[in-house]
């Protein structure tokens, strides 16, 4: 939120207004929740191609000599062995190993990175790599105000875009960037996404969002593209087993807690912020497991919500972190930490209570939906 305490503005919001979109406060900003029917927006991602203001993510560029040095320092992530052009889903801990936030870097050239931090922690991730960058030959700045995002997912989106760009889509690999020009506006073109389906996210210049999103929309009308709201992205990502900060991760839990200590590398050179904690939880977790990570599909039709106790044979064995319906299951699903002992997918007499009721659920490992490639 700004100083004076007001919502902030995406380029892009007399646009979302102008299509009628319900709007919500998100991280301090105002964002469009929905536009029309939140399943109806899920199901074009799924099935054509979806449409998202995503510029209330918080980009930050490191530039320098030692910008590879400091990040690597920074970050637990192998960061100076990202080839240009190419970006890393990695996170940012504490000197106790508990996750600041989870983070996509993309290295824009030999000594630049462009890092991407939720909404909700962009200030807290500038903060933390400012005053980590002490010593290093490099300078971290705030980019947020530079860049407005604009994502197209779903399995129509290459053919849409590719109508607007001549850049080499077909050579762009997940998880790479490169620059480009879309509907005549100067873009980093990035193949990534947070809804499990095909799908690109544009960077381009806040004066240029409305001109870019009115090509893409135009360019979508014969290809079932549709605006979406945050509410869909949430069932998305939910569907494709994709964790959310504030949900399946937080400072309160190490990488290893939350089944993602691969994104943590020991081998690379030098010393790093949270190295002799996360060694520790590493080594606990392989002695005494920590809870799992499972998904969960109900048998019925009640839906499970974030911190609800899930249960087998009258005990706590753990906590929902994530609940909705699931538009593609046709069931409401969760993800949840469990203990160990009930993880195993199929695991029986598992249930989430639910207002004082013990609803029956199944255990299946994640994710819920994969895509067919």
């Amino acid at each position: 939120m700004s100083s004076t305490g007001e919502l902030r503005h995406t380029a892009l919001d007399a646009l979302h207004r102008s299509l009628g979109a319900t709007m919500t406060d998100f991280a301090g900003w105002d964002m469009p929740l929905r536009y029309g029917s939140e399943r109806d927006e899920h199901n074009a991602v799924r099935t054509k191609a979806g449409l998202f203001d995503l510029s209330h993510m918080g980009e930050i560029t490191v530039t320098g000599p030692q910008a590879a040095a400091l990040l690597d320092y920074a970050l637990v992530g192998n960061i100076g062995g990202v080839k240009p052009g190419r970006a890393r889903y990695t996170m940012i801990c504490r000197a106790d190993g508990g996750i600041l936030d989870d983070l996509i870097v993309y290295r824009l050239g030999e000594t630049e990175y462009m890092v991407v931090a939720n909404a909700s922690n962009a200030q807290v991730v500038l903060d933390a790599l400012a005053e980590r960058s002490a010593g290093f030959d490099a300078e971290v700045r705030d980019d947020r105000d530079a860049y407005a995002l604009i994502a197209v997912q779903g399995p129509q989106s290459p053919g849409i875009l590719r109508s607007l760009t001549d850049a080499d889509l077909d050579g762009l690999k997940y998880y790479a960037g490169l620059p480009g020009t879309v509907a005549g506006v100067p873009a980093l073109i990035a193949r990534t996404g947070y809804t499990g389906e095909d799908g690109f996210e544009l960077f381009v210049k806040p004066e240029h969002a409305v001109e870019l999103w009115q090509a893409l929309t135009k360019a979508g009308e014969g290809a079932g593209l549709v605006p979406c709201g945050l509410s869909c992205r949430d069932t998305l990502r939910l569907e494709a087993g994709m964790p959310l900060y504030g949900h399946e991760l937080s400072t309160s839990l190490t990488p290893f807690d939350a089944g993602l200590g691969r994104v943590v590398k020991f081998e690379k050179d030098g010393e790093f912020v949270g190295r002799e904690a996360l060694r520790e939880a590493a080594a606990r977790a392989e002695q005494n497991p920590p809870r799992v990570l499972v998904g969960l599909v109900a048998e019925g039709r009640r839906v499970p919500r974030a911190g609800y106790a899930v249960v087998a044979g009258g005990e706590v064995i753990g906590e929902v972190t994530s609940g909705a319906p699931s538009p593609t299951l046709g069931k409401p699903i969760a993800m949840a930490y469990v203990d160990a002992a009930h993880a195993a997918p199929g695991t029986p007499g598992v249930g989430v209570d639910i207002r004082g009721s013990h609803e029956p659920y199944e255990v299946v490992a994640l994710p819920f939906y994969k895509r067919q490639k």
